[in-house]
């Protein structure tokens, strides 16, 4: 029983890292929208992956890696920085066709779920929150691997959870909307990726 409930509030975590709107909600819901729900499932699943690496990395004291992932923050900053902003520019010139963008997506599903987990992973300080919350959920007898499994487990499904949730959501609206519709949402989603970029940079 302590042991689902730690997992509950474990997913609940994750739930609640996921949740906040930015550059990878957008992108998520972006990739839905204009190419399916299978790319946006890809970049969910790359971003809870994400999370889980770095609560993994706090779960088990790995205070080599975390010292080395803070130390390079600004570089990973820049390198996201970079990226959002020619992703922006990207998603801003994209010509909408009426070929089902599913078909020309297949062969890229599994680079997006690597580039989402690439680019969650440029936000080192998250480290330090998972840090905070293994302290607080951890026994106090001292570390226990069941605990720490169960912790990345919980925090790796509520992350995955809302990502489905989002997926479905906007894979409901999806066909709803017309050409001229997704297009605007194209240009705009690529202003708002560049204009994140920029501040990535500015953070580095």
């Amino acid at each position: 029983m302590d042991h689902v409930l730690l997992f509950l509030k474990a997913a609940g975590i994750g739930l609640a890292v996921a949740a906040p709107v930015g550059p990878m909600s957008l992108l998520c819901m972006r990739r839905t929208l204009t190419q399916g729900p299978r790319w946006g499932l890809a970049t969910g699943a790359g971003i809870a992956a994400g999370d889980a690496i770095y609560a993994a990395v706090a779960a088990l004291g790995l205070a080599g890696v975390s010292a080395f992932v803070l130390a390079w923050e600004k570089q990973l900053h820049l390198a996201a920085g970079l990226f959002l902003i020619w992703l922006g520019l990207k998603t801003f010139f994209t010509k909408d066709t009426d070929k089902p963008a599913e078909v020309a997506a297949v062969a890229s599903v599994s680079a997006a779920f690597l580039g989402s987990v690439m680019l969650t992973l440029t936000n080192p300080p998250t480290i330090v929150m998972f840090a905070a919350v293994f302290t607080a959920l951890a026994p106090s007898s001292g570390f226990d691997p069941v605990v720490a499994a169960i912790t990345v487990l919980g925090v790796l499904c509520g992350s995955l959870a809302w990502w489905v949730g989002v997926v479905a959501v906007v894979s409901g609206v999806r066909h709803a909307l017309g050409r001229k519709v997704r297009l605007w949402i194209d240009r705009v989603a690529g202003v708002v990726l560049a204009v994140l970029g920029a501040d990535q940079i500015r953070r580095a």
